[in-house]
């Protein structure tokens, strides 16, 4: 998504000194005869999370220029608390390397480390190592959450249970007493007394092989999980502290000191880069109201947000797209930057404007390169290493650490928290992240929340017994009204008004609302007028860290207001399984009778006409119309079933793919429901942004949906089991859409692809309504031209952000760009598929299998989604369908014998309870074994 906010024309174009355009000569100018005029005034250096070598130097060359410089760093969302706690529990102040793909047992406390928790893309991998099974890997992790609202990763959970966030630290010491045999702290409901003794008894089962992490920026309750992990065997094993996590190193503590020497005045300047204090901090409106008082205050941040507009000085950076650099994410692993277009705009490296105000007129490429040369030794392993972009070791540090934190004092403030009769939890979503950084990215703002599907607002989330107690209308969840009750929130001194979202696997005394909204129209037209800031009701905990938890009053009010969702079917319908899904213990006992049952289903519905038996009649031997044949058994010269299956059991003749045939399949266990495959999608295909109205209207043009349904009983926030379904154009080759076309613009390639001839599209829809996968997606606008949607315009009839000259740069050029009245849907990024094949034609030798990958392949941080030529027995396509994974391949409708081109890998969940199985079913399974 961040390649859109590349191209975002909202983005400053030169810098600016008092909001008027200026020159970098007159900046410079300004700013040092500040510095020079500031006669031993501290000078602060704002910054968000710094892990590059190289940055770190600038700043150090700088400060020897200016002594009187503090540098702060500062997180949108911090982990202060969790710092606090390893420093006083391993005496280092850093987030170490987490080793989820080591972990046979998962336990997370209000941490979602598959969504937003630290680095969930990097969670994301090495969790699904521990979800890939097959009949010849039947091994498999747990994944235990307690939470207080449905997160992403609760979502993904084998088991779930819900908690208020005032009894995180309750519950983390509960289970560290019932690792030693004691009892549960007092004050918990008897169903988590229940969660920790199965927690504590897969814990013990698994020691060395388990982890627990937390999500609460609560010292205390920090320091009580480390003892868990240290109790556990988890450091040195599933958690090191030989390599760190360098992505979040903000110090509350010191934010607040600069919060209070501002107000004392006691600052002589400050220089922000990449954060947004005034918008995203709990001291944000008193820092605003000193910054304008400042002899010098400067931003490198890159458009004119709710920081920027108070500072004298914008000295806009280059994007990092447009930059040389680098970055030490994990201590040891070090990326090198480098751009991949010229700066769109007089913008400059924010470490170069720093090296010139300190005396050093080096430019910013110079600068890293030197810098490296000395490190790696000389020009040919400098080359070396930009061309492979990364320097790693073989093999990750892991090591172990001693234990000292005090756990009894950290209990003790623990027991004395007090919870609320209602409380909130503020989260960051998967799309709009922290601080709001996304906030003006039309491709992220669009994209539906992976758990609420909502689109374009934040909101509050509740339960649907909580909703139903307090009156909020159209609580049914297959609701299609989306007029949402606003209620009125208030807390730590600020009130909000926002609709009322239900949602099942909601705590029915916790409410949630996401950060990131209601932003100054300054940082764009697409981030203006959206959500509300519920940053003001962030509060601090007793050792000055920011509290994401907050214990609030609420009230409904007489007002209605629209919510754009995307998805207003949410049960899963176990009747007719569009989803396969067994428990651990079925799939370990048997995997093959699974296939088999396949099998057996598949021959009830398959059929084909005897023309024979019909012909000059419109009535068979027996006198029946309509009278159909079953499939044979397949004949020796068939390989299997299947082929019997696909070739026999259809009215539609037979597409032969002689050459190639392309295939996907979707590992629904690896599946997060993240999104990054939307989002990859609407990338690489131009997939048109349509803005909230649009969506209210159901016109959403996204080619790859992530469907998400909810089983179990909406009543019983723990009872909650969530499926995720990425959903695309299925490639059928008996395609009901195809034979509908009166224009043929819809039709089959050799390769198995279900083609859309767009020049030839005449918009009749047939294709859509014919399409029981409903995957299909109809201009009804020119979105990229004359009819780009509303909210898009500016007072004086400008066009913003997508539909400009710049925005246009992103759209990519091997992809038409689709006008009014076409369908379109995926193409299985076919001139992707094109361009590898040209590749290998030229240079004279068959396509290797991998060489063609889709967006939504290539962008998938678990790797659920494999692609390939499926006639090639080498592929890795072929491989998963019919050896390695064939116990668990399965097609969505298979019985309306579509023959989908992409399969699924059904869902295995290492529980004892399916709530997605049809009660119908079971009482027949029962009735089998009582016989």
């Amino acid at each position: 998504g961040s390649v859109l906010n590349l191209y975002d024309a909202t983005r400053l174009k030169s810098p600016k000194i008092n909001k008027a355009e200026s020159t970098w000569e007159a900046v410079d100018k300004m700013v040092g005869d500040a510095l020079n005029g500031m006669g031993g005034a501290p000078v602060y250096l704002i910054t968000s999370t710094n892990n590059s070598v190289t940055t770190a130097q600038a700043i150090a060359q700088f400060t020897q220029k200016y002594p009187s410089t503090k540098h702060i760093m500062y997180d949108a969302v911090s982990y202060s608390g969790l710092l606090d706690a390893n420093q006083s529990s391993f005496g280092v102040r850093a987030i170490p390397a987490y080793r989820f793909d080591n972990a046979k047992v998962i336990v997370s406390i209000g941490a979602d480390f598959l969504g937003t928790w630290i680095s969930p893309e990097i969670f994301a991998k090495q969790y699904s190592k521990g979800r890939k099974i097959s009949a010849k890997n039947i091994a498999m992790s747990k994944h235990i959450q307690v939470e207080g609202m449905m997160s992403l990763t609760g979502s993904s959970a084998d088991e779930r249970y819900t908690a208020k966030p005032s009894q995180y630290g309750a519950v983390a010491v509960s289970i560290l007493n019932a690792l030693s045999g004691g009892s549960s702290t007092s004050g918990l409901t008897p169903s988590l007394n229940a969660a920790v003794t199965k927690i504590a008894s897969a814990l013990n089962a698994n020691k060395g092989n388990a982890l627990v992490v937390c999500g609460s920026n609560d010292a205390n309750v920090q320091t009580v999980v480390n003892a868990i992990n240290n109790a556990i065997g988890a450091v040195g094993t599933t958690l090191t502290f030989a390599t760190t996590n360098n992505t979040k190193k903000g110090s509350d503590t010191d934010m607040n000191a600069f919060a209070e020497a501002l107000k004392n005045g006691q600052v002589g300047g400050v220089m922000f880069y990449d954060c947004n204090p005034v918008y995203d901090n709990a001291n944000g409106k008193a820092i605003g109201e000193k910054i304008v008082g400042l002899k010098l205050s400067v931003s490198f941040n890159d458009r004119m947000d709710e920081t920027t507009q108070l500072c004298k000085v914008a000295a806009p950076s280059n994007h990092w797209l447009e930059s040389w650099g680098d970055a030490e994410p994990h201590t040891g692993y070090t990326s090198l930057m480098q751009p991949t277009i010229s700066p769109l705009f007089k913008t400059r490296p924010w470490e170069e404007s720093l090296l010139k105000w300190s005396g050093d007129m080096t430019e910013h490429y110079d600068f890293v390169k030197n810098y490296w040369l000395g490190k790696l030794g000389g020009q040919t392993a400098f080359d070396t290493a930009i061309q492979k972009g990364i320097i790693e070791p073989e093999t990750m540090a892991m090591s172990s650490a001693s234990f000292s934190g005090n756990v009894t004092d950290a209990t003790a403030k623990i027991t004395s928290m007090k919870g609320a009769a209602m409380e909130l939890v503020m989260y960051e979503k998967v799309g709009i992240g922290r601080g709001g950084v996304w906030s003006n990215n039309p491709w992220l703002q669009e994209l539906p929340d992976p758990v609420s599907k909502c689109t374009w607002d934040n909101y509050i989330l509740m339960s649907p017994n909580t909703a139903k107690a307090n009156g909020a209308e159209h609580t049914d969840l297959n609701e299609v009204n989306r007029d949402k009750k606003v209620f009125e929130i208030k807390t730590n001194g600020a009130t909000i008004k926002l609709p009322v979202l239900v949602l099942p696997g909601m705590h029915d005394e916790v409410i949630a609302i996401a950060v990131g909204y209601g932003r100054d129209k300054g940082v764009g037209k697409a981030a203006a007028d959206t959500g509300v800031n519920v940053y003001p009701m962030v509060s601090k905990d007793g050792n000055g860290n920011s509290s994401y938890y907050a214990n609030v009053d609420m009230k409904g009010l007489d007002e209605t207001y629209e919510l754009a969702i995307t998805q207003t079917h949410h049960s899963f319908e176990s009747k007719r399984p569009i989803i396969h899904e067994f428990t651990f213990e079925e799939f370990k006992k048997n995997p093959t009778e699974l296939y088999d049952e396949r099998k057996e289903e598949l021959e009830h519905f398959t059929h084909s006409f005897d023309a024979s038996e019909h012909e000059g009649s419109s009535e068979g031997k027996e006198g029946k119309e309509g009278v159909v044949a079953v499939v044979p058994d397949p004949t020796p010269a068939e390989e299997n079933w299947e082929d019997a299956y696909r070739k026999n059991g259809t009215l539609y003749p037979n597409h032969e793919s002689l050459g190639m045939k392309w295939g996907m399949s979707i590992d629904l266990n690896s599946c997060v429901g993240c999104g990054a495959c939307t989002i990859a999608c609407q990338a690489e295909n131009n997939v048109s942004v349509v803005g909230k109205k649009q969506i209210l209207m159901v016109h959403d043009m996204h080619w790859l949906r992530i469907d998400r349904y909810f089983a179990g009983d909406p009543s019983k926030p723990d009872s909650i089991q969530t499926l995720f379904q990425p959903m695309l154009c299925q490639h059928c080759d008996n395609a009901p859409c195809e034979n509908v076309c009166p224009v043929n613009a819809t039709n089959h390639s050799s390769e198995g692809i279900n083609q859309m001839a767009y020049n030839r599209c005449i918009g009749t829809r047939y294709c859509a309504n014919n399409c029981p996968y409903k995957v299909r997606r109809f201009n009804w606008r020119d979105w990229n031209e004359a009819d780009c949607f509303d909210d898009n315009v500016y007072q004086d009839g400008r066009r913003d952000d997508i539909n400009n000259d710049i925005t246009r740069m992103v759209l990519n050029p091997d992809v038409t760009v689709r006008s009014r009245g076409v369908m379109e849907k995926c193409t299985f990024c076919v001139q992707r598929l094109q361009g590898a094949k040209s590749t290998a034609k030229k240079q004279g030798r068959t396509m290797k299998d991998g060489e063609a990958r889709t967006a939504c392949q290539q962008s998938c941080p678990t790797d659920a989604i494999v692609f390939g030529n499926v006639n090639d027995t080498e592929s890795a396509i072929y491989k998963l369908r019919y050896e390695e994974q064939k116990e668990r391949v399965f097609h969505v409708l298979e019985e309306i014998h579509t023959l989908p081109n992409v399969n699924y890998l059904s869902k295995i969940r290492n529980a004892d309870v399916l709530q997605s199985v049809d009660p119908e079913k079971m009482k027949q399974e029962a009735h089998k074994e009582n016989a």
